[in-house]
This record gives C-alpha cells, sequence and structure tokens, in this order.
C-alpha cells in the first residue's frame, strides 16, 4: 500500500471544512462547488491528532493536549466552538488531559462531534487494529469530549476512515459490527435504506441529522460518502445538505480521501488548499511511520 489514501485522508479531511465552512450558518439545501480559502478548528485540531500520533508514534494524551492548547493559541480565530477553549485553559493551568474536564462545563460531558471532526488520523494510523483504533479514539476523544456518544462517534468516524483505506466491500455491515451503541446502529440501518433516496435531502436530514451532536452528523457524513460515486461528488452532497456543513464536510472528506486517495482530488481544490505542502507532509510522514512500527501486520 502506498501512501496515496494516507495523504488523501488528510488532505480530504481539510478540503471538506473548507468547502463546508463557505455554507456555514446558511439555510436550505444548497450546493457549494469550491471551497473557501481557509479552513476552519477541524482541521487545526485534525493537524495536531496527526502531529502527536507521529511525534510519539501512538498515542500519548498528554501530549496530545499540549498540542491542542498550542494550536488554538497561535490560531484562536479558526472558529472554535465554546467548550474547548475553558478546556484549554483547564489543561494549562495543570489540569491532567484524562480528568474529564468536559463534564465541568456540560452534564455527563459532550456528545459533540468535536472529537469525530479530528479524529481521522487515529483512524490511519490503527487501520489494520480495530481495538486499538477504539482505545486511541475514545481516550484522544476524551481530552475534550467524554460523553460515550462522543466518544462512540469518534470510534465510527475513525472505523469508517480505516475500512475506506481497505476498500472495504462489505462497508456498513462492518461498521455495524464494530457499532456498540444503539443510536449509531439504527442510524445505520436507517442511511442504508435512504442510499437509493438521496435526493430528498428533507427526509435525509430529517433522519439522519445535520447537526453538531456525533449522533446527528458522523451517520451523515458516512451516508454522504456512500452516496457519492466519487470524492467531488461525496463532498458536494455533504455541504448540500447544510447544518454544521464544516464538520460534516471533513468527516466526509477523510473517508472519501481515504477511499479513492490524493488523486481522486479535484486537482483544482488541492492547489487552492491552505498548507497544502504541509498537511500532505503529514500524510506522507503517517504513512512512512505506520508502516516502519507495524511491519509485523504486512
Amino acid at each position: 500500500m502506498g501512501p496515496s489514501k494516507f495523504i488523501g485522508s488528510l488532505i480530504g479531511s481539510a478540503i471538506g471544512d473548507s468547502l463546508g465552512a463557505q455554507r456555514e450558518g446558511t439555510y436550505g439545501f444548497r450546493e457549494v462547488t469550491e471551497p473557501g480559502p481557509v479552513y476552519t478548528d477541524d482541521t487545526a485540531m485534525m493537524i495536531a491528532v496527526a502531529e502527536s500520533l507521529i511525534e510519539c508514534n501512538g498515542f500519548d494524551g498528554a501530549h496530545m493536549a499540549r498540542l491542542f492548547v498550542r494550536s488554538f493559541e497561535r490560531e484562536p480565530w479558526r472558529g472554535y466552538g465554546a467548550g474547548p477553549p475553558g478546556i484549554f485553559k483547564m489543561i494549562k493551568s495543570g489540569r491532567k488531559w484524562d480528568e474529564n474536564l468536559d463534564r465541568e462545563l456540560y452534564d455527563g460531558g459532550s456528545f459533540g462531534n468535536g472529537s469525530a471532526m479530528r479524529v481521522a488520523p487515529v483512524g490511519l494510523f490503527y487501520y489494520n487494529d480495530p481495538e486499538k483504533l477504539r482505545e486511541v479514539s475514545c481516550q484522544s476523544s476524551r481530552i475534550t469530549h467524554s460523553h460515550p456518544l462522543g466518544m462512540e462517534g469518534a470510534a465510527l468516524q475513525a472505523c469508517a476512515v480505516s475500512l475506506a483505506i481497505r476498500e472495504e466491500q462489505n462497508f456498513l455491515e462492518k461498521l455495524k459490527e464494530f457499532t456498540r451503541a444503539d443510536i449509531y446502529r439504527k442510524k445505520i440501518d436507517v442511511l442504508e435504506k435512504l442510499l437509493d433516496k438521496k435526493e430528498d435531502r428533507e427526509r435525509v436530514v430529517r433522519e439522519l441529522g445535520n447537526g453538531i451532536e456525533a449522533f446527528n452528523s458522523v451517520p451523515t457524513a458516512i451516508f454522504s460518502f456512500l452516496a457519492g460515486s466519487s470524492f467531488k461528488e461525496a463532498l458536494i452532497y455533504a455541504v448540500s445538505l447544510g447544518g454544521d456543513t464544516d464538520t460534516i464536510g471533513a468527516m466526509t472528506g477523510a473517508i472519501a480521501g481515504a477511499w479513492w486517495g490524493v488523486d481522486g482530488i479535484p486537482p483544482e481544490w488541492k492547489e487552492n488548499l491552505e498548507n497544502r505542502n504541509y498537511i500532505e507532509g503529514l500524510g506522507m510522514r503517517m504513512w512512512e511511520t505506520v508502516m516502519s512500527s507495524q511491519k509485523g501486520l504486512f
């Protein structure tokens, strides 16, 4: 396996984010065909996850949390939601990354999609080890999103990326086997039935969601990927659904980029992407790290 799928997933996530950012906060169903010039916190945090996994040759929660704080302090204008800056402040003051800090801000913790939007590198790094993929997805989520449904959303998104890397033909069957939470399992059943009704966007949004909750956006991103016959088609469809478009775009792009590889992404979309060379380099470094550290698996 070459590096194309690793690079494609990271670049795809950033492009989906910047495409979706063009529609964020608007209403109705509308296609957007050109990514904007700037990505959001979705990509900034995804980059931090990738950097941490590469530098530590695996998961180190304290290190990843420090990179989140550093990324936010460098570029606080990226569009962070209300919760993470408060958590980053706690971490900077000496609190531990695994104290479920979000529960001090949200009763029971956050089940938003903020950990799923950034988790693609975990899906790449552990694409051949579902148990480790689940464990690291949940642990990386806990830094900011410790609610079981937030962690499960991150794990499901990472699993979708790993299945796309392998071009798994029984994609939905494998996702169902992996999923532990009923709400996600039910959504996967629903999305399977909706695949031939994708033009009825109202129904798709009504039944799958397009909100900031992980269970109302991760299944929607998976659906958008499956509804497209190319990277471009999947991404334009995802963003056309409205709602939390940058994050649904980012998650769709991560899966689609892993499936079709970097060469499957329109050249003009890649050319305009902010920090494109750095993100491509991260994908290459991640592929090299995975290949060298997991030789026994190949």
